[in-house]
C-alpha cells in the first residue's frame, strides 16, 4: 500500500475527531451516504483486500522457502558432522607426524654433537 492510503485514513480520522458530537434528537435521522463517499469506501476496501491477498501469497512463499531450507539443512547436517570428524582425525594425524619429525630432528642433532 502507498503512504497516501494511510495518510488519507489519518486525515479522515483527524477530521472526524474535531467535529462536535451530534446533538441528541428525538427521531432517528436516515444515514445519507453520497456516491463519492461510497466509491471511496469501496476503493479502500478493494485495496485492503488486494493487500491481504498479496501478503498471504508472500507468507506462503516464505513458508515454502523456509521448509525447503530446513530440508536442505537436514540433508547437510550428516555431511557437516562427517567433515568435522575428518578434520579432527587429520589434526590428530598432523600432531603425530609433527612429534615424529621433532624426534627425528632431535636424533639428528644428537648425532652431530
Amino acid at each position: 500500500m502507498s503512504d497516501t492510503f494511510w495518510e488519507t485514513e489519518a486525515v479522515d480520522e483527524q477530521q472526524t475527531a474535531f467535529e462536535p458530537p451530534p446533538e441528541p434528537q428525538a427521531e432517528p435521522v436516515p444515514l445519507a451516504v453520497s456516491v463519492d463517499d461510497f466509491s471511496a469506501l469501496e476503493e479502500r476496501i478493494l485495496r485492503a483486500v488486494e493487500l491481504v491477498k498479496r501478503e498471504r501469497q508472500l507468507r506462503t512463499a516464505a513458508e515454502e522457502r523456509a521448509a525447503k531450507a530446513e530440508a536442505e539443512l537436514g540433508e547437510q547436517s550428516p555431511v557437516v558432522e562427517n567433515l568435522n570428524e575428518e578434520i579432527h582425525a587429520l589434526r590428530a594425524e598432523r600432531d603425530q607426524v609433527r612429534q615424529r619429525v621433532e624426534r627425528l630432528l632431535s636424533q639428528l642433532d644428537a648425532l652431530e654433537l
